[in-house]
């Protein structure tokens, strides 16, 4: 067998109050693509972060190529030949993409020492040429689509001759053609004998486009294989120490009475003539393709956009919300699709982060006064959607996605809401996570709180709603009842391929 480009032995780290790595083992060859599998919280980001020179570890070996390496910096790391593609580009948006390139690795003039932009320019011009992509050296990244600063950060990986390149959810924000550009790239840099250590949620693209697979669990190696030889159950029950025969879980619908309804309702270039009516106790599918204006329909029902036509009721009364302060005092809870721009404060703690919808119900004359109340209420919500963190003082930034989900979840839970809009609550996250908010949507369900879920996980929609309603391009559909559900005939309303709209 091929001797191993990257070999990590015993790897440890431990940060005050946990052990985020123990006794990590890890294999990869050039040439190969190699999936890190685990659900959040399993240590894929602390192995990574230590690999690229970001955090020194407790214990353990690495060696590179066969010698052993140990890393201060990223610097120390890229020199060394190991970059990593971030789901979030980090890039800089008000320079050019030869800039980006070679931030931190110019070319200079021989005699003079000055910074040859030409020799930099000619060489982004055919490192760009070489991955087949149609980009101007001179363009702004900021002017770039998100795939395309994927791509932007995968040549600059090349201009630093990467032995390992590390791809941390790099589909996560692209659409399905830019997928196929991806994995064309990937292929293409396999067949020069890169080594790509590659992390995704999606099993689909890891049996696509990976060659060998090691899954994390708590922080400790389980296993490691073959992907073609292995199957989605067993990687599953290796991840989270137990079999998933059914991932959506039988619920036996109750729905109540009429709690919200829509009639007509307008946005200029959004949406048109959005119409139907939410019970207590359902789960409604919203479901369709990107520029379909699902996500533009809840962000006015929760007020931060305004209608340009339509009425609303809840309960039975008038709605009409100037702001969402106005729609939770009418019981919504809106759990966004950004978990980190718009549900989140990163840089503050987990116990601010959960009490900040009630801070009215925690202070006194506009102070937070109740110190201890906010403590145990913290606790007692956070403990229900269990968060895995050193304590509720840590910062929401410090979690990994999966568990910063969960606070936003459970800042949700203490508002008592009657209307939950969930708004694509599983994206990024694993498998054990997503049963977790699963589990959590029934349960809110079961109290006889009315739930709007978006999903663009087709499996997911048809798994969970009730019912579902359909758009494309701004426009309703139809709606299918649970008994009607099917895949096919959800993609038949996505894409208008039914006539009929039908209304709910």
């Amino acid at each position: 067998m091929q001797q191993a480009l990257l070999e990590v032995h015993n790897l440890t780290k431990i940060f005050p109050g946990i052990r985020a790595l123990d006794t990590v083992h890890l294999s990869i060859r050039s040439g190969e693509v190699h999936a890190l599998i685990g659900e959040n919280g399993a240590g894929k980001s602390t192995l990574v972060k230590i690999l690229t020179g970001v955090y020194i570890p407790t214990g353990g070996t690495i060696e590179l190529e066969g010698k052993p390496v140990s890393f201060r910096n990223a610097t120390e790391a890229q020199e060394a030949g190991i970059v990593a593609i971030h789901q979030e580009a980090s890039m800089f948006p008000e320079l050019s993409v030869t800039e980006n390139i070679y931030m931190g690795h110019h070319i200079r003039n021989g005699r003079t020492r000055k910074l040859d932009w030409k020799a930099m320019t000619e060489n982004t011009r055919l490192l760009l040429a070489q991955m087949q992509l149609d980009i101007d050296p001179d363009t702004l990244v900021k002017n770039l689509s998100v795939a395309k600063r994927h791509m932007v950060e995968i040549t600059k990986a090349l201009s630093l001759d990467a032995k390992l390149v590390i791809m941390d959810e790099p589909t996560s924000a692209l659409t399905g053609r830019e997928v196929e550009d991806l994995f064309r790239i990937v292929r293409d840099l396999k067949q020069r004998g890169k080594a790509i250590l590659f992390i995704s949620h999606k099993f689909a693209e890891i049996f696509e486009i990976c060659d060998y697979y090691t899954v994390l669990r708590d922080g400790q190696y389980i296993g490691e294989g073959k992907v073609g030889e292995s199957d989605e159950d067993a990687i599953i029950n290796m991840m989270i120490g137990r079999s998933v025969d059914q991932l959506y879980p039988d619920h036996t619908t109750r729905t109540g009475e009429k709690v919200l309804s829509v009639r007509g309702l307008s946005q200029l270039g959004a949406f048109k003539d959005i119409s139907f009516d939410l019970h207590r106790g359902e789960i409604l599918g919203l479901f369709g393709l990107v520029g379909a204006g699902r996500t533009e329909v809840v962000r006015t029902i929760f007020g931060i956009d305004k209608a340009d036509g339509g009425t609303m009721t809840i309960d039975g009364k008038p709605y009409k919300p100037r702001s969402p302060q106005d729609a939770m005092r009418m019981g919504l809870a809106l759990v966004p699709e950004d978990r980190q721009k718009q549900g989140l404060v990163l840089r503050m703690s987990l116990t601010h982060n959960i009490s900040l919808p009630v801070l009215a119900k925690l202070c006194w004359k506009g102070l937070v006064t109740k110190a201890k109340g906010e403590a145990s209420y913290v606790r007692k919500h956070g403990d229900e959607m269990e968060i895995k963190a050193a304590g509720y003082h840590v910062d929401a930034e410090t979690l990994s996605g999966g568990n910063q989900q969960k606070v936003v979840l459970a800042k949700w839970i203490g508002t008592d809401p009657k209307i939950l809009i969930l708004d694509e609550p599983t994206k990024g996250i694993d498998v054990a996570t997503k049963a977790a908010v699963h589990e959590f949507v029934f349960e809110m369900a079961s109290r006889g709180v009315a739930v709007i879920l978006i999903s663009s996980e087709l499996p997911e929609v048809i798994g969970m709603a009730d019912r579902v309603m359909v758009m494309h391009e701004g426009i309703q559909t139809g709606f299918i009842d649970r008994k009607d559900l099917s895949a096919s005939l959800v993609m038949r309303y996505a894409i208008k391929e039914v006539e009929e709209v039908i209304h709910g």
